[in-house]
């Protein structure tokens, strides 16, 4: 049931930033004079000084970008963690995003993966509390919490299922046109739409009203994270489907396997099969959509031999 389990590999999802001023100092005018009060020229030299550590920050980050899309993971890693005592939080959850990527490789020991999921919850939070108006922030904070849950226990989990959604309706909020918060936020409803029963009885035990979800809400954000229209309303509750403006067309191979899956628990066949066969065929980049294409094509196997 857990909720990490279901996010997969998404740590190529956090890509987008929000416009800003990226400062490692304070603005002239601030404590950060050091005491040196109004000396001749000392403003000309502060905002130099700022100027130049944005230029700094920015540099570091388009060297990080480039690292993060050419999948050098390691070398990514070591770079951000020279500035992880930084301020600056668009640095900070992308050191976040890097620590639960080398927390993720399969070399990675049990032990030194806990300790970079912890690792990387502490920079997601430091990025939020720099930044709270960015989306990225809000995205990594959630996945991070998502993590440490694993550690944590049921109990602690479930509390912690309010926080996650929270702050994935914020990161939408604040970038509409980011799939992969909305694709998240499928995620979050599925999780708690499939929830056994018995865990759902424990977690009403222990809140008065434990997160809940049904799968038609799981599709609204799954399609939303796609563009095109549904292929009708998928229920009275759900209207707004028809007119809703979509996203990224087939930014993840999971997003349109997840809609074949989710359409299948609420026995549509016709359209299961149409976004299963979308996954099946998904050119695959990297070894999960391999995975995905599999699973994929089983599930095709399996309900048309059915019928």
């Amino acid at each position: 049931m857990a909720l990490v389990a279901r996010l997969w590999r998404f740590l190529h999802l956090g890509r987008g930033t929000v416009p800003g001023p990226r400062l490692l100092m304070g603005a002239p005018g601030s404590r950060g004079r050091c005491g040196l009060g109004r000396l001749p020229g000392f403003e000309v030299v502060s905002q130099a000084a700022v100027v130049h550590a944005t230029a700094k920050v920015e540099e570091i980050l388009e060297q990080a970008d480039y690292l993060y899309e050419s999948g050098d993971t390691e070398k990514l890693y070591q770079l951000l963690t020279s500035y992880k005592e930084s301020e600056d939080a668009e640095l900070l959850w992308r050191l976040a995003r890097a620590s639960r990527d080398i927390a993720q490789l399969s070399r990675t020991s049990e032990e030194e993966k806990k300790r970079l999921v912890y690792e990387a919850l502490e920079y997601a939070k430091r990025a939020l509390e720099k930044n709270e108006s960015s989306f990225a922030a809000h995205k990594w904070y959630a996945i991070c919490i998502s993590d440490v849950g694993d550690y944590e226990g049921f109990k602690v989990k479930i509390a912690n299922a309010y926080i996650i959604k929270e702050h994935f309706e914020k990161a939408i909020e604040l970038n509409p046109k980011d799939a992969t918060s909305i694709h998240l936020m499928g995620i979050w409803c599925y999780t708690f739409a499939e929830m056994p029963w018995y865990q759902r009885k424990i977690a009403k035990m222990l809140f008065a009203t434990p997160p809940s979800s049904t799968y038609e809400e799981a599709l609204s954000y799954f399609h939303r994270a796609e563009q095109g229209p549904t292929f009708g309303v998928i229920s009275s509750r759900w209207p707004f489907l028809m007119a809703q403006i979509w996203v990224d067309p087939n930014f993840y191979s999971k997003n349109l396997l997840l809609l074949g899956k989710t359409y299948l628990k609420i026995q549509n066949k016709k359209l299961a099969a149409f976004w299963l066969l979308k996954a099946r065929d998904y050119p695959a980049h990297t070894e999960e959509d391999k995975q995905i294409q599999t699973e994929a094509a089983q599930l095709l196997t399996s309900f048309s031999v059915k019928n």
